[in-house]
């Protein structure tokens, strides 16, 4: 036995047929950055506009079945299937499960878009209404802005990225398949989709999405931190200032991801989501608890209303500043993390049924989103109708991430909650980079399985990669809204795996077909197979 385990050890190698083809791209960025960031920025403008422009549809068709196939996975009968077996039993317990789950996923994106996205609605600060019947800064458009937050950051996001997560995990655990994104296709790929070419492309692809989502996710973050720490300090945010901050954020989460999953990923988003729950509490407090309670109960059903039209709008009906810049923007962020967040997630839920993996990945975080949304922007939205803040004003003169800490200084206990919300966005990034930097290493190193740690020399790489990516598009790709160079890249990643996210879920269709109609014989014999080993990468 020790022989075979050092055997399997020696295989434990670089993927260099992953690593190599995605780390060029990366390093090319950066040095295009550094020395021409006129022409990154441009490039991935381009991007941007053949992408969320002309595949609108595409982006709208496979968000709504990303969520119909999710809710089939729930509701049916497919959803007592137990990752790993019937005799399988989770490595960690459901609230640690969440939090990773829900920290991992969201990075900074609830705590940089909570207030500012709703205003920015109210306001039509960048033309959001203007195809609207109603006018700007009215209850009609409070209602509006609400529901449309709603309908941006629960229900179906969370959709995308459990359903990725599902299938890895099931392929993997009861199917006895490789730990790999390569996996998910094979219901529709057969046997072609194991050839090494179709495996190295797919995990090229995947690794390349979600280093440019999660380089412009840690660019809207650095933005924001920037922005709130001149508003509170008077430290003026400029490439400096940003550097500081690119540093201290990377070395964190870094240093988590080098740690380990059940050590410094799984401490580190205890923390975050703790953070998470005090800042709701205190806002239930201090806040319009009435007022949010009425906006948000009637929100739902306005967005319950306009669901199937805003689902499939390409932007026809709703304009360019609202669906294009908004709505598709966050689809294809998205959808660039969900490959590898679909990783992490079956990586964290081995013995679960699917229908407990949907309750943590999907059902609870879509609701902590609506809650979120509900309490930040609802305030929000109170305070600026009634005259108490004019937060637009802020947007307008400081840029589209900015009315956070215009908010935040205006409220009871702003000495506190002001360095508080930047320790929680500084603490959201590093546990999404946290796990996405390890789960990206994972996918670099062949021979590895679902409960094994990839190599901590790639972990730092790929982790001062993406940091220099971020950095060089919040330092000099300002434009309209002060985050539109992070908006391209974010649209240039989801871009690159579309049509693989695509395949993903026909393929899920199919095994979700299988399963309605009765247990497929194949499933007979590898279910829970793979129980406590798990099957090894090639």
């Amino acid at each position: 036995m020790p022989n075979n385990d050092n055997k399997l050890l020696d295989k434990k190698s670089l993927n260099k047929k992953v690593f190599f083809p995605v780390f060029s791209i990366v390093i090319l960025a950066v040095i295009i950055g550094m020395t021409n960031n006129e022409l990154l920025v441009e490039i991935t403008r381009q991007i941007f506009y053949v992408s969320l422009s002309d595949f609108g549809w595409l982006y709208q068709l496979i968000a709504v079945s990303a969520l119909v196939i999710t809710c089939v996975f729930f509701f049916s009968r497919a959803g007592r299937i137990r990752l790993g077996g019937e005799h399988a039993r989770p490595r960690f317990s459901m609230p640690a499960t969440f939090a990773m789950a829900l920290t991992g996923g969201i990075a900074t994106g609830v705590v940089t878009y909570a207030v500012n996205e709703p205003v920015i609605y109210l306001g039509n600060i960048y033309g959001e209404l203007s195809q609207q019947s109603f006018a700007a800064g009215s209850n009609e458009a409070a209602v509006f802005a609400m529901a449309r937050s709603f309908h941006n950051w629960s229900f179906i996001p969370y959709a995308i990225y459990s359903i990725v997560g599902l299938m890895i995990g099931y392929m993997h655990y009861n199917r006895g398949m490789r730990f790999s994104i390569s996996s998910t296709v094979a219901p529709v790929l057969g046997r072609h989709g194991d050839a090494p070419w179709v495996r190295g492309l797919i995990d090229v692809i995947s690794v390349l999405a979600i280093t440019l989502g999660l380089a412009s996710s840690m660019g809207a973050g650095l933005a924001l931190i920037g922005s709130g720490i001149q508003a509170q300090y008077g430290i003026a945010s400029n490439p400096v200032t940003w550097l500081i901050l690119t540093l201290v954020i990377t070395s964190i989460f870094v240093i988590s991801a080098v740690s380990g999953l059940k050590r410094g990923i799984r401490w580190l988003s205890s923390i975050n989501a703790y953070v998470f729950y005090v800042f709701l509490a205190i806002l239930v407090v201090v806040g319009p608890l009435t007022y949010i309670l009425s906006l948000s109960t009637t929100s739902l059903g306005y967005w319950l209303n306009h669901l199937l039209s805003w689902s499939f709008d390409t932007k026809e009906s709703g304009g360019e500043a609202l669906v294009t810049w908004w709505t598709m923007y966050d689809w294809a962020i998205w959808v660039a993390y969900a490959p590898l967040m679909g990783l992490f997630l079956a990586r964290i839920s081995y013995g679960r049924t699917l229908r407990e993996f949907l309750i943590i990945n999907w059902v609870l975080p879509s609701a902590f989103g609506i809650v979120w949304f509900a309490i930040w922007g609802g305030s929000a939205l109170k305070w600026q109708l009634d005259g108490t803040l004019d937060l637009i004003s802020v947007v307008q003169e400081h840029g589209a991430v900015s009315g956070l800490w215009g908010f935040l200084q205006n409220i009871p206990l702003a000495g506190l909650l002001v360095p508080m919300a930047i320790f929680t966005l500084i603490l959201s990034f590093a546990t999404a980079a946290d796990s996405m930097s390890a789960t990206i290493a994972t996918i670099c190193t062949r021979n590895i399985t679902a409960d094994e740690e990839s190599p901590k020399s790639q972990k730092i790489i790929w982790g001062l990669s993406i940091s220099a990516i971020a950095y060089l598009m919040v330092a000099f790709g300002g434009g309209a809204q002060g985050v539109d160079g992070i908006k391209y890249l974010a649209a240039a990643g989801g871009f690159s795996v579309v049509f693989l996210f695509a395949l993903i879920l026909i393929s899920a269709a199919k095994v979700l077909h299988g399963h309605i109609k009765g247990v497929p014989e194949t499933d007979a014999e590898p279910e829970g197979s793979v129980a406590t080993e798990g099957a090894r990468n090639e």
